[in-house]
């Protein structure tokens, strides 16, 4: 073809604008739309087909019999012209009937032709029709030519469906009806609500430009604006993913100044496309590459570039805003790819009900603010950002780990009947809500909750807890631009405080480092070990650093002033990191009275019980310390090298595991018999069954979620904690086979309220 692509397509559109402004039938204009296409491609054959009643049908043809029009039907992935709707990809072929789906209709009067090309007409990211040109010598299509189909296809998608002429974009996608999805449960909870995008899509509405130099100076001033943003993301380096966060930075900018990217969008532009058609059809392209491509990393490189296309027609469209900015307005289904903390934290609670996301993991820091928010959260759902539409309906059960989009009336009401249970179980937990947390023997179980918000500490009331028994104080680290000052970390404490009244707060020192890394931290402090869990975090890191841990001293210190402070120190490995760090605290309180400052008027000194290697040096640490706490999370990582992050080791993490239960015994044996109260933080305590089977081995006090505060205060309730001793000790002397069975079969047996 002596034409280029742009100078063909250019000359097709223009007389496909010129079509679409006259009066006239749809069916008129598609009659005359593919004469000119024909004309312009010096094509024997020009057809289009529509998606209607969820099959392909001939609607409009120049070279075969008219005869054929409206008659000739084929389903989704049926025939050449099924297959391309059904894949969403370009068929290019010198002879068709070699194909192994070729369908032959005697009634089109094809058999003179030989040569088949054919590309989807994309409506949303779904195929809504086939636009095929064919020949009589055998030939492969230029590329050019090719390329002009794609872009005629993109505009006839406007055409066809502001004229309504088929049945919708989702009818034509494989995923289009209900879809279940399995990833990784996250936060646990149920919810439904409609699908809401972190940043919503823009859908192309006008794809033939009126000024194309206009379109060009709109795409490089769009292209400009991008560029300084991700410039600015990699030197203030903004909160983000965990552990990917430089990585993603240097990958968008590797593709924000990629000058190959900008020429084709350019070249889209030529071709007589408005500046948001130009990237749209770019990305159509990304799309299709996708498909084809097996190797993993290369794909998510592909993902990139997607993500940065979004970006770039969110800079044109004049449409930034994420959808925290524009409000919610139903119960909500936040879908995104990957959330950082502060983002959550930006939606209204009372309209966000759930989070999917393409990523996320167990220590994400995202994950820990939703739990903290009562949020239910799966993640590990690939592609769904292109599975889900927006305003579909989305149930996300997080108790499961499943997402269902669209689902079915039946199993919409199945849902809803669980939820219905879980409400009133709810109900049931807040009848007891003032009632001590009390076996039916008589024996008080403290019952605390983690915290890291502010607004957490005034929840203490409505969740029926104790007090908070793990303030972790890294989120507000977390979650800034920089590191905090003395001043901003006061006003924190000072508010957690006052909202928890009389009720004790333990403070955790920072937990940061390893794979919660702050951006901001320097390039050489910054911990990219293979086991980062296990790496420089924590107190390791706070004690390497002690004008971070200076800071928060002074902060907590002077905040207690007249109070009782409580204070803890994560991830100590030996009994010297913790007389290091108590004593790093006992220099400032001294410096605190010489300058006339505020001063607690009592202070406890903890540890975290979350390092092995620490129970081994009990007999050290025990008389030095107020109190033990001990954090199953990461304590059941280390003891059994299984990375909690992993969801291959799910099976093999298991808190009510003989040796985990064995281990705990010993510890909590040894602190009794020093005078030491000793608490359990983590997950681990705020399940029903494993908080049970903690009180069999002497365990008293717990640190939990306040959504879990409620059940496991009704189990505490339902249980003779004397017949709960002599049952676990049995079992710990002669573990059975499967150890989770045999408790919850006894609990069933006496009743226990395990949910």
């Amino acid at each position: 073809m002596p034409l280029t692509a742009a100078a063909s397509a250019r000359e097709i559109l223009t007389g496909l604008h010129d079509v679409m402004a006259k009066r006239g039938s749809a069916q008129a204009k598609l009659d005359k739309v593919v004469d000119l296409i024909a004309e312009a491609m010096q094509s024997e054959v020009c057809s289009i087909y529509l998606l209607r009643e969820r099959a392909l049908e001939l609607f409009a043809t120049h070279g075969l019999r008219k005869e054929a029009v409206h008659v000739t039907r084929l389903s989704m992935g049926e025939g050449l012209v099924g297959t391309i709707a059904e894949e969403g990809r370009v068929l290019n072929l010198a002879e068709a009937a070699s194909h192994p789906e070729f369908v032959y209709r005697p009634e089109t009067g094809e058999e003179r032709f030989h040569s088949f090309a054919g590309v989807p007409i994309i409506r949303r990211e779904a195929a809504i029709g086939v636009l095929a040109v064919q020949h009589a010598d055998p030939r492969r299509y230029d590329d050019v030519e090719i390329e002009a189909l794609q872009t005629v296809a993109m505009v006839l998608s406007e055409m066809i469906a502001s004229a309504r002429l088929v049945d919708g974009a989702r009818t034509a996608r494989r995923d289009a009806g209900m879809q279940r999805i399995e990833g990784l449960k996250l936060v646990t909870g149920m919810a439904k609500g409609v699908a809401v995008f972190h940043q919503p899509k823009v859908v192309v509405e006008h794809t033939v430009a009126d000024d194309t130099e206009a379109e060009r100076t709109r795409v490089y001033t769009a292209f400009r604006k991008m560029r300084e943003q991700i410039d600015n993301m990699t030197r203030e380096a903004e909160f983000g993913t965990a552990g990917e966060h430089n990585e993603i930075l240097e990958t968008y900018k590797m593709f924000a100044y990629d000058e190959g990217w900008s020429r084709r969008i350019n070249e889209a532009i030529d071709s007589g496309l408005t500046a948001e058609a130009a990237i749209e059809r770019v990305q159509q392209r990304t799309r299709a590459r996708m498909r084809e491509i097996d190797d993993p990393i290369l794909k998510e490189r592909m993902h990139d570039l997607e993500d940065l296309s979004n970006r770039l027609m969110r800079i044109v469209s004049g449409r930034m805003g994420t959808a925290a900015q524009t409000g919610l307005t139903r119960d909500a289904i936040l879908i995104a790819k990957n959330l950082g903390p502060a983002e959550l934290l930006e939606y209204d609670k009372r309209r966000l009900k759930g989070v999917v996301l393409e990523e996320g993991s167990l220590t994400a820091h995202v994950t820990i603010v939703a739990r903290a928010m009562g949020v239910p959260v799966v993640g590990r759902i690939d592609d769904i950002r292109h599975i889900a539409n927006e305003g579909d309906t989305v149930l996300v059960d997080g108790d499961m780990g499943v997402v269902v989009v669209r689902p079915s009336r039946p199993l919409v009401n199945g849902f809803e009947q669980r939820m219905s249970l879980s409400q009133k179980r709810r109900a049931e937990f807040a009848a007891i809500r003032a009632l001590p947390a009390e076996t039916r023997d008589g024996q008080r179980i403290q019952l605390m909750v983690n915290a890291g918000l502010a607004e957490d500490a005034a929840m203490l009331e409505a969740a029926g807890a104790d007090g908070i028994g793990l303030f972790r104080t890294e989120f507000q680290f977390l979650i800034a631009a920089q590191l905090p000052g003395r001043e901003s970390q006061l006003r924190l404490y000072r508010n957690v405080l006052e909202a928890a009244g009389d009720k004790p707060v333990v403070f955790r020192t920072v937990d940061i480092g390893g794979d919660k890394a702050l951006p901001y931290l320097a390039e050489d402090e910054k911990d990219e070990s293979e086991n980062p869990a296990m790496g420089w975090r924590a107190l390791r890191l706070s004690l390497e650093r002690k004008a971070l841990m200076k800071a928060q001293a002074r902060a907590l210190i002077e905040a207690s002033a007249g109070r009782t402070l409580r204070i803890m120190f994560p991830m100590v490995s030996e009994p010297w990191e913790y007389e290091e760090a108590r004593a790093l605290f006992e220099e400032q309180i001294a410096w605190a009275k010489g300058a006339k400052r505020g001063c607690p008027k009592a202070v406890e000194f903890g540890a975290m019980l979350e390092v092995p290697s620490l129970a081994e040096m009990l007999d050290l640490l025990l008389p030095r310390v107020d109190f033990l706490s001990i954090g199953t999370n990461d304590l059941t990582q280390f003891l059994f090298a299984a990375d909690r992050a992993d969801p291959r080791l799910a099976e093999r993490y298991d808190w009510l595991s003989p040796a985990i239960l064995r281990f705990l015994r010993r510890v909590n044996g040894e602190a009794k018999a020093a005078g030491v109260p000793v608490r359990v933080c983590g997950e681990m305590a705020g399940r029903p069954l494993e908080a049970m089977a903690l009180i069999g081995i002497g365990i008293d006090s717990f640190s939990i979620t306040p959504a879990a505060v409620g059940p496991v205060k009704a189990m505490v309730r339902s249980i003779d904690a004397a017949a709960v001793r002599e049952k676990v000790e049995a079992l710990l002397a002669k573990p059975p086979p499967k150890m989770r069975k045999s408790l919850a079969d006894w609990a069933k047996r006496h009743g226990v309220a395990i949910g």
